[in-house]
């Protein structure tokens, strides 16, 4: 069976992406980095995994299951909810009752999960995934976890004789939707080149990492940055209100400057607003925040700023605003100051 069949034209939107590895020497490392064209990189039909599973349906995976459809993939899904799966069902996609019918029917199993429990049990448990998973088989872990739960997965999966791939991603809805994602890549090489072709749908760009654990470290890393990044923001702008300035301008202000990033520009016009409009739930970076500290530990690195801010999104938490966009950080601080 052909799939993928709508592959090619979207490969020729990539003209201009690279593809990224990132393999160990020694204690050191170092990145290759290969431009790609439709002519130079489009894989022939007999390459592709002719079926696709996907667990997990909420943000960030129905958009990712969705482009892998839209692109003529044979994916089939499951949820916890099993009304998340209908949009994906009427779009074409197939539905099984369980993760473990998931990957028995499928070759490769994509699996975004909210939190390491959670991946674990869709993975490791009762009827998770590792019971239909076998040999020629593959299982691509793209949620944020530790990496001793992607080492837990890993550990289980590759018992059965199938292929593990840790891909967390960069990214939040938006970039989800439009196929922008950056994967953050590590475990089976050999599974991470059947599912490139997969993953350059979903995303523009991928990381390989070497050992499973380095995807998930990679990942602690960026959002504990982002977080800290998201916090300092809000400090700013909520000291600007106070002495009289008006926060929009700063918002300019910051955009023209050296410390212009593109999640300011974004995310600074809704919060002077007081919109959360949900692409990162808060409780979820808050939950990347403690994973990074507990990476942390783990080395003995003191990260004082992004303990300070861990803190600042408890408080948040404690106000109800965990299912709030991560930026409603900005209201744990209005609220101290009005205490």
């Amino acid at each position: 069976m052909a799939m993928c069949s709508t592959f090619y034209p979207r490969l020729s939107t990539h003209l201009n992406c690279k593809s990224f590895s990132l393999f160990p020497v020694k204690h050191r490392f170092f990145v290759s980095i290969k431009a790609f064209s439709s002519q130079t990189f489009a894989p022939k039909a007999d390459d592709l995994p002719a079926s696709i599973g996907f667990l997990g349906l909420g943000i960030m995976g129905n958009p990712m299951a969705q482009n892998l459809i839209k692109a003529g993939c044979d994916v089939t899904v499951w949820n916890r909810t099993k009304s998340k799966c209908e949009p994906l069902i009427s779009l074409g996609a197939k539905y099984k009752s369980s993760p473990e019918e998931v990957a028995a029917s499928c070759d490769v199993t994509f699996a975004m999960l909210a939190d390491p429990e959670s991946a674990a049990d869709v993975a490791c448990g009762k009827y998770g995934a590792a019971k239909g998973m076998g040999p020629g088989k593959g299982y691509v872990d793209v949620s944020t976890v530790d990496g001793e739960t992607s080492k837990l997965i890993c550990k289980h999966i590759r018992a059965t004789g199938a292929h593990f791939l840790e891909a967390p991603v960069s990214g939040s809805k938006k970039p989800a939707e439009d196929g922008q994602l950056i994967f953050l890549t590590a475990g089976d090489s050999v599974l991470y080149e059947k599912a490139a072709p997969l993953l350059d749908i979903m995303g523009k760009s991928r990381f390989y990492l070497g050992e499973v654990g380095n995807g998930a470290a990679m990942k602690l890393v960026v959002n504990m940055v982002m977080g800290s990044m998201m916090a300092s923001f809000a400090e700013g702008l909520v000291l600007s209100e106070k002495v009289g300035l008006d926060p929009s301008v700063l918002v300019e202000v910051i955009s023209q400057g050296a410390i212009s990033a593109p999640m300011y520009a974004v995310k600074g016009p809704s919060m002077v607003k007081s919109s959360y409009p949900t692409a990162f739930p808060l409780k979820h970076q808050q939950k990347d925040l403690r994973l990074a500290l507990g990476l942390a530990e783990s080395v003995s690195q003191p990260i004082p700023i992004a303990a300070a801010t861990n803190e600042l999104y408890k408080v948040a938490k404690s106000h109800g605003l965990s299912d709030q966009d991560f930026s409603a950080v900005i209201e744990a601080l209005r609220v101290k100051l009005q205490q």
